[in-house]
Parts: structure tokens; C-alpha cells; sequence
């Protein structure tokens, strides 16, 4: 299944409760597969509501949105996607690569929509760009390609920083080990030494934070804990 087809499939059951006559057809359900915590993620739901809207589908009206929060522990995911592939039209996955391939080892059938910052090819959650194949289609942010261009830029503004802090979210080991591999070459190619520090919460983050300024270090987040 292709990108236009998930999404036309998807558009069409907005029309479901439309149809004449007095037979009723339950209205699509979408699971939406957080790795994180709702909190903090307001406006970025204002946004999938929005985007939803923009092809007919309103929550609450014609369509039903069933939320799953791992609140960062990884190993719920499996659970709630097959929970989700039950009940789910389609599932959303947010979070990263773990909520993405906990969807994808719950279900062959439910389409799978995901959001990922690193190439899904290489991760192996589609066959190709072109032809994802499968159950599976989604986009790439190109985060970690970019975060060793973000350290050069960093390094652009703040020339005099020498050390420079990595603050990253240990519960996606695999991620966070890919993006470092990028970044390490970049860094050492523009003489700074990098630091990792792994913050999975609000109060770590908020200490890492604490830390650096005492150490007059700069800080680089490869991938933000929280939203």
C-alpha cells in the first residue's frame, strides 16, 4: 500500500455516516502510539487534529482517535499496538522507531502510519523510499542526518566552546547510538569534545541543564527527551 492510497482510503471513510438510509457504519478509529508522555505534546495534537480536519475527518464526529502513551517506557509499547491493532482503522506511530516497529510486529493487515527521524529503509520499517511496500508508510524528519550540521553551527556561533554536552534520551539506545556516530566525526573534525549525558525525565533533563551552567559548558540536544 502506497502514501496516496493509505490517505484515500483513510479521506473515505469520512463520508461513512453520511451514506442514505437508516443502516449506520461505525465510524473509522484511529490509534495513535505515543513512546512519550502527553504532557507537553498540546500543540503538536492540535496539529494531527488539524491535519485530519483538512480531509474531513473530525474527532468526535466522524472519526475516533484511541490515544496510547508509553510515558518513555519502551516496553509497553508491544502491548498497547496490539491492543490498537484490534480495535484501529489505521495506527499512528510518534516517538521514534520504537512505537514503529512495536506497531509494525503487532499487525500485518492495519495500515501504519510513522514519523521517525532517522532514513526508514535503513532502520528496515519499509523496503524502499518509493515503494514502502507492506502495511507501512510514514516520513522522515531527516533529524539525525541534520544533527551533525546542527553541531557545526553550533560550533559557528559559540567558536570558543570546547567541550560541548550531548543530552540524550537513553531509552532509544539504537537511535541515540546512530546519530552519535554521525556526530562524532563532526566533531572531532572541529576540535570539540563531546560529552554524553542521558536524561529520560523532566527533573534529568532540568539537571543536565543545572550541570552544564556550573561546568560553563554548551549543551547539544540530539534528541529531546520530551517534547
Amino acid at each position: 500500500m502506497n502514501r496516496r492510497e493509505m490517505i484515500a482510503a483513510l479521506g473515505g471513510t469520512a463520508a461513512w455516516p453520511l451514506a442514505a438510509g437508516a443502516q449506520q457504519t461505525a465510524v473509522p478509529v484511529i490509534g495513535f502510539l505515543d513512546t512519550r508522555s502527553s504532557e507537553g505534546m498540546t500543540s503538536r495534537l492540535a496539529s494531527f487534529r488539524q491535519g485530519l480536519k483538512e480531509i474531513g475527518l473530525i474527532e468526535g464526529e466522524n472519526v475516533t482517535i484511541i490515544y496510547r502513551w508509553a510515558e518513555d517506557r519502551v516496553d509497553r509499547l508491544p502491548e498497547m499496538a496490539r491492543e490498537l491493532a484490534q480495535q484501529a482503522t489505521v495506527i499512528v506511530t510518534t516517538g521514534g522507531p520504537p512505537s514503529a516497529f512495536a506497531a509494525k510486529a503487532a499487525t500485518t493487515e492495519v495500515p501504519i502510519v510513522f514519523l521517525v527521524g532517522d532514513d526508514p529503509v535503513r532502520l528496515g520499517l519499509v523496503s524502499s523510499l518509493a515503494r514502502p511496500g507492506g502495511n507501512l508508510t510514514g516520513i522522515n524528519m531527516l533529524a539525525n542526518e541534520l544533527e551533525a550540521k546542527r553541531l557545526q553551527l553550533l560550533h559557528q556561533l559559540v567558536p570558543q566552546a570546547r567541550r560541548i554536552i550531548v543530552l540524550v534520551n537513553a531509552a532509544s539506545a539504537s537511535n541515540m547510538e546512530r546519530t552519535l556516530r554521525d556526530v562524532e566525526p563532526a566533531a572531532l573534525m572541529i576540535g570539540v569534545q563531546l560529552q554524553v549525558l542521558r536524561a529520560n525525565t523532566a527533573r534529568e533533563i532540568e539537571e543536565g541543564f543545572a550541570w552544564s551552567e556550573q561546568g560553563n559548558r554548551m549543551l547539544f540536544s540530539l534528541e529531546p527527551p520530551l517534547s
